[in-house]
């Protein structure tokens, strides 16, 4: 009797898991990205009273709490986190099961979710986004940015449609394309002795203290086998003062003084022209790469990705910038 009784209490909790609605979903996706009951109340169109309540229905099916709430915030208990990551999954599948049937309709609609490294999110895909929103007015790209590693994590757990990155990834689950070409320089700022000179040694560069990217990072694989193939160096030979998570916390360390640094002529293509940071090449290191276009073979390609990654394909991305004003 014992057994049944459980058994009858099992199969009533699962019966109301299946009444889980997709507002409910969304409530919980749309809280975790703000972090506030009333900013993701604001953004689902909701009072927050109506998304307090979705969470809280979450939780009685559960029986248990989805969302810590204290005074550091707000976090996601274990049971939470598991929904949190199904619940993305199935919002992204409801909005592919919309593009197909608006494709089959013959309107070019959808969502395109783009995972990219540092450099193509912030200084790439920006301008590309402006002119592919002039042509394609029906389709919606979102980008997040991280770290090429964390980018191809991203693609390979169906969190984003597309990716760009510094590297080619290895396996056969993703396919990669040589997209967009990238050179790196070595970048002082104004007043450094080196701003007069067009190339310095590497020799010379051992003795310079040294900013670099974090471990992760494209940028920092392409200085360190660009070193190591043609120095039979290591980045650990070089005065390295500082590894920092961002382009942009890179050359604001290089415009104060902190060090030089290797890194992407996108990047710094803006404090060149103001005379802010100063490009040098390194003798016998050409610090070149592409920009990868990633994404998983399984992938059915719908109409909004062929659209615009049609579209990316066809911008130019210069690579050459004046060191001079």
């Amino acid at each position: 009797m014992y057994c049944r009784d459980l058994w009858y209490e099992s199969a009533v909790k699962y019966d109301g898991f299946k009444n889980i609605t997709f507002q409910q979903m969304e409530a919980l996706v749309h809280l975790v990205e703000e972090r506030s009951f009333s900013r993701a109340a604001k953004k689902m169109l909701l009072t927050q009273p109506a998304l307090t309540k979705h969470i809280k229905n979450l939780e009685e099916v559960l029986g248990a709490k989805v969302v810590n709430r204290g005074g550091a915030g707000l976090s996601l208990t274990p049971e939470g986190n598991i929904l949190h990551d199904y619940a993305g999954r199935i919002l992204r599948l409801r909005d592919e099961v919309k593009e197909k049937i608006e494709n089959a309709r013959g309107n070019a609609g959808g969502v395109v979710t783009v995972a990219a490294s540092t450099i193509p999110a912030t200084y790439i895909l920006p301008r590309i986004l402006k002119g592919f929103q002039e042509v394609c007015t029906g389709i919606q790209v979102r980008v997040d940015s991280m770290d090429s590693e964390k980018a191809l994590d991203s693609i390979l757990n169906g969190e984003a449609d597309i990716g760009f990155v510094g590297k080619s990834p290895p396996g056969r689950r993703i396919y990669a394309e040589a997209f967009w070409p990238d050179r790196l320089i070595l970048v002082v700022p104004a007043g450094h002795p080196w701003t007069k000179r067009k190339s310095v040694s590497v020799k010379e560069l051992m003795k310079e203290p040294l900013v670099t990217r974090e471990r992760g990072s494209a940028t920092r694989e392409v200085v360190e086998s660009c070193l190591k193939q043609n120095e039979g160096l290591n980045l650990a030979d070089l005065n390295v003062v500082a590894e920092l998570g961002s382009s942009e916390a890179v050359k604001e360390a290089v415009i104060a003084g902190l060090g030089a640094s290797v890194i992407s002529i996108h990047a710094v293509a803006r404090e060149m022209r103001q005379g802010l940071l100063f490009g040098i090449t390194v003798r016998r290191c050409p610090f070149e790469r592409s920009f990868y276009l990633i994404y998983r073979r399984r992938l059915d390609l719908m109409q909004c990705h062929r659209l615009f990654i049609d579209y990316a394909r066809r911008q130019q991305i210069p690579v050459d910038i004046n060191r001079r004003q």
